[in-house]
């Protein structure tokens, strides 16, 4: 990819896109480019950043609502945030130790793979929070889809299709998105020492009290090595954290750890201890140090995680982490990415879709790295795909994948 094009405005913009479907050239769609490798190789010519459209365009707190452009640097969003004690809900996954790759995670990038942290399992996904954004099509024709607040907003499910649609639908130039207020403090309630089996009852129990449990995930023995810093002795920990007003946090802390205590012994981490904890399961640290080993992300039924996890280990060397009460699973394999044996063991535990994130260049030309969908979905996929991009010049080679993906170009999962 010879040609780097970075416009700095929205019709700059636009003239790329022209100029590439009158001449049939393929354009790779990227942000800051933190999650080159993700998926199948992009086949294209030229690249075409947004880097060069940033800044916030509005922001009222009082109204929790911010309008960004696509290439605004996630760290700016964020301390525009703190600064009125406010964050963005999902919790966003630093995609960067995973991939060993560089440079400043965007805000349309985050929008455009949906990626989602721990908060996933209270406050939503990331596409959750996206009220509107501005993308340019296959035409090169600006459009404006969705507004400022959820109700009566026009052009919603045209929002939906491109939260999540890894660049292969439009290139989006804006976004506009709600966020939450910043809680006081967090507190983590940790059980040491369970299974698998028996921390999936444990969170499911924890979720079904009234908590307000904003997070849970299991990091088993194998695992515990990089979280020793914060949770000391090398031993399997399930995690559950409690977020908001001081005296709310101590008093459900206290009451959920009594229901607790007949799991096991009850450990419990301060507010700064929590905040690192969640940022390394955030980020998936423990399985950051193999870079030469094939990553999934598989998303299934929260008590069905642990089921996939064993059902695997009968067929694979396999480690596993698990994240939204078990219902996000990841899967590092010992060798080959081994396709099959993943996709057939989810669907005998009862269904979910994985998603390739790290793999050799080798390996991802022989996996399909998102989901296949049934012949029908794929098919209404591909009629979407060529109504925003009739040439076929965004992300070339990602494509297949992508409307392949469970829920196709409306978005990943999860």
């Amino acid at each position: 990819m010879s040609d780097v094009h970075r416009p700095q405005t929205e019709a700059e913009a636009c003239e790329v896109i022209r100029h590439a479907a009158g001449t049939g050239t393929g354009l790779s769609l990227l942000g800051g480019n933190t999650r080159a490798g993700l998926g199948n190789r992009v086949q294209a010519r030229a690249v075409l950043c947004s880097t060069g459209l940033a800044g916030i365009v509005d922001y009222d707190p009082g109204e929790m609502v911010m309008t960004a452009r696509a290439g605004t640097p996630l760290s700016d969003l964020e301390a525009a945030l703190a600064a009125n004690n406010q964050m963005l809900a999902f919790e966003p996954i630093d995609h960067r130790g995973l991939l060993n790759t560089q440079g400043a995670p965007t805000i349309g990038g985050v929008f455009l793979s949906n990626a989602s942290g721990p908060r996933r399992l209270s406050a939503g996904a990331a596409r959750d929070s996206l009220l509107g954004l501005r993308f340019i099509n296959g035409r090169g024709e600006a459009i404006r889809a969705g507004g400022r607040v959820m109700k009566n907003v026009t052009g919603l499910d045209l929002v939906k299709l491109l939260a999540g649609s890894h660049g292969t639908l439009g290139f989006v130039t804006e976004v506009t998105f709600r966020v939450l207020p910043r809680p006081e403090t967090e507190a983590t309630i940790l059980l040491p020492g369970l299974d698998d089996a028996t921390a999936s009852q444990a969170m499911a129990a924890a979720v079904a009290q009234a908590s307000d449990v904003s997070a849970a995930a299991h990091i088993p023995q194998a695992l515990a090595q990089p979280f020793s810093d914060v949770l000391g002795r090398k031993t399997a920990w399930t995690a559950l954290r409690l977020e908001g007003l001081s005296a709310s946090v101590a008093v459900r802390v206290t009451a959920l750890a009594a229901r607790l205590s007949a799991f096991a012994s009850v450990e419990t981490l301060d507010a700064l201890a929590s905040n690192t904890l969640w940022r390394a399961i955030r980020d998936v640290t423990p399985l950051q140090v193999r870079q030469d080993l094939p990553l999934w992300r598989v998303s299934v039924a929260p008590t069905a995680g642990h089921r996939l996890v064993a059902a695997l280990r009968q067929q694979a060397d396999i480690a596993a982490l698990y994240d939204w009460q078990g219902g996000l699973v990841w899967l590092q394999m010992s060798g080959q990415p081994q396709a099959d044996v993943v996709r057939r063991t989810i669907a005998a535990v009862g269904g979910g879709h994985a998603t390739l994130i790290r793999a050799s260049e080798d390996q991802r030309s022989g996996v399909s790295a998102f989901e296949p969908q049934p012949e029908p979905i794929a098919a209404l996929s591909a009629r979407i795909k060529a109504k925003l991009d009739p040439a076929g010049i965004f992300s070339p080679g990602r494509m297949a994948t992508v409307l392949g993906a469970k829920a196709g170009p409306i978005g990943m999962t999860g």
